[in-house]
């Protein structure tokens, strides 16, 4: 059995706690062979950071330019299309976004569909008959086999490069704030519509996203990735499996906040009507926690193919080393990015380094895109020489060793993957309240409350000078793991789903019926021979 692995822009290529997990399903399940395709807009990786096993076919790199180029003259079926999209995603009815965004899955310029398949799929979307969400498309992906990683740009190919996409948005936008129904909507300015239709044309590259011809796709990440696996699905009726990485809630991403409020709502609705769309054609979902399962339940997942399968790292990756006799120290695992909580622990270590002398705070996993923000914001502290900053480990054990604390400091929507790391080593946790925190610690750590550095500080430091109890919850902590996140769990319930979604289906069985009794004496030859048949086995 084939499967695609389609993340966004990290696996096999990227070190980081997806990554992590990404490599402990596809190393765990070798009876798969796998397919291995990232989708980026950002500038494409070199080799791959992880040893890619043998059953693993090919591993490539989709690179979305953020350049436009504009076609000669309008194409009427990809207006008609981005207008029932537009439409959608203001009204938020998902039936029309689903049928707008099918057609330009059918338009994209990727080289998997025929014109005239396209052009039929673009006329049939265009008078709003494309059919019933997960209709199978005329044409099939050409598959791909290389044997190294690769980069594909995919740049060329926007469906809506042909469409007045702002003239669109304002239409559909006017419409929804006349019609007074739902949400009332900002006013959405010819400005805003034109930096709006900006970054949907961008997104909308994902659509073009060649995918190999697989048995499978699952599908790990948010709104880029779940784009190009829909329109694969579209085209080629691929089962999907969908694992949502971060479930797309309303918080924006960073520099996003800078945008109109206009702007801004047009992006959210954009990403939960990709994501309901998501959760519709989706065979089956596999939400992290009960915080993802809840949310996509709000989001209209049916409960019937929801199936939640908890992150776990492998126990032999993280042991539980013995305390480091240094200065008492914390550890922070983060990209030190904008939306890392960065700054809220560097409030709280300011805090901390008052009321604990000397403790030392250790920055792991600082990657290249963010270390000048990172060393920025340390600065300002002007504790430059207590905080140390660090790339990720290749290995896992080195990752938590130096600290007797581990503070963990989601993002609103982040997978537990980090936290479950440092439960699994054996350290003691100071947790910030988002998203599944609570839930994925229990009893066995410190939660503290979200926004409140004076509480993350003072947890800090009640632990920093209790040995005894540090320890104590460090060892709760690893108990926990070993008992409910451990990535055995994970491989045996996804190769479970793989097969499920994508395996034979089960040998037809008949049952014989009768129209007239058989004697009781003698039963008829048929009989007994199935009766025979069946002592036998």
């Amino acid at each position: 059995m084939r499967i695609c692995l389609l993340t966004g822009g990290g696996y096999p290529f990227r070190r980081d706690a997806l990554g992590g997990w990404c490599r402990t399903l596809v190393d765990g399940l070798p009876r798969f062979r796998f397919d291995l395709v990232t989708v980026t807009d950002r500038e494409p990786p070199g080799g791959p950071a992880y040893a890619l096993p043998g059953h693993v076919a090919s591993a490539r790199t989709v690179a979305l330019s953020r350049e436009t180029p504009r076609r000669e003259g309008r194409d009427e079926h990809a207006t008609a299309a981005a207008s029932l999209v537009c439409a959608g995603l203001v009204t938020e009815q998902d039936d029309v976004f689903a049928r707008g965004l099918m057609t330009l899955a059918a338009l994209a310029d990727s080289g998997t569909l025929t014109p005239g398949a396209a052009g039929a799929a673009g006329a049939a979307g265009a008078a709003g008959a494309a059919g019933a969400i997960g209709t199978t498309g005329a044409a099939r992906a050409g598959g791909w086999s290389a044997t190294r990683p690769d980069q594909t740009p995919a740049g060329a190919g926007s469906p809506l490069n042909a469409v007045p996409l702002a003239e669109v948005l304002l239409e559909a936008w006017r419409s929804g704030r006349s019609s007074g129904a739902g949400e009332r909507l900002p006013r959405l300015s010819l400005r805003d519509a034109r930096t709006a239709a900006t970054l949907l044309r961008h997104a909308a590259r994902a659509l073009a996203v060649p995918l190999p011809e697989v048995d499978l796709v699952h599908c790990v990440g948010g709104t880029t990735p779940l784009l190009a696996a829909l329109a694969g699905r579209w085209r080629t009726g691929t089962a999907l499996l969908l694992t949502e990485a971060r479930a797309p809630v309303a918080k924006l991403r960073a520099n996003e906040e800078r945008l109109s409020p206009a702007v801004q709502t047009v992006l959210r609705r954009f990403r939960r009507a990709v994501a309901r769309t998501g959760y519709a054609e989706a065979g089956l979902i596999a939400p992290l926690s009960e915080y993802h399962h809840a949310w996509a339940l709000r989001h209209g997942a049916e409960p019937r193919r929801l199936v939640p399968v908890p992150a776990g790292v492998d126990p032999r990756d993280f042991p539980c080393a013995p305390e480091a006799r240094t200065p008492p120290a914390i550890v922070w695992a983060g990209t030190g990015g904008p939306e890392s909580g960065l700054r809220l622990l560097l409030e709280a270590f300011t805090r901390l380094a008052v009321a604990v002398p000397g403790a030392v705070l250790h920055l792991v996993g600082v990657t290249a895109a963010h270390e000048d923000h990172c060393a920025e914001q340390v600065e300002r502290t002007g504790l430059g020489r207590a905080i140390r900053l660090h790339p990720l480990p290749a290995d896992p054990r080195d990752r938590y060793a130096a600290g007797h604390v581990v503070v963990h400091v989601p993002g609103p929507s982040d997978p537990p993957y980090r936290l479950i790391e440092a439960m699994m080593s054996g350290r003691a946790v100071v947790g910030v309240d988002v998203g599944p925190v609570a839930e994925t610690l229990g009893d066995a750590g410190v939660v503290v409350p979200a926004q409140d550095p004076a509480a993350l500080a003072e947890a800090c430091a009640g632990l920093l000078t209790a040995p005894a109890r540090r320890r104590a919850l460090g060892d709760a902590a690893r108990r926990r793991a070993l008992a409910c996140f451990t990535a055995d769990r994970v491989v045996r319930v996804y190769g479970a789903l793989y097969t499920d979604l994508a395996g034979p289906p089960p040998a037809p069985s008949y049952e014989l019926t009768l129209a007239v009794p058989a004697p009781r004496e003698a039963r008829p030859a048929t009989l007994r021979w199935l009766a025979g048949a069946g002592e036998e086995r």
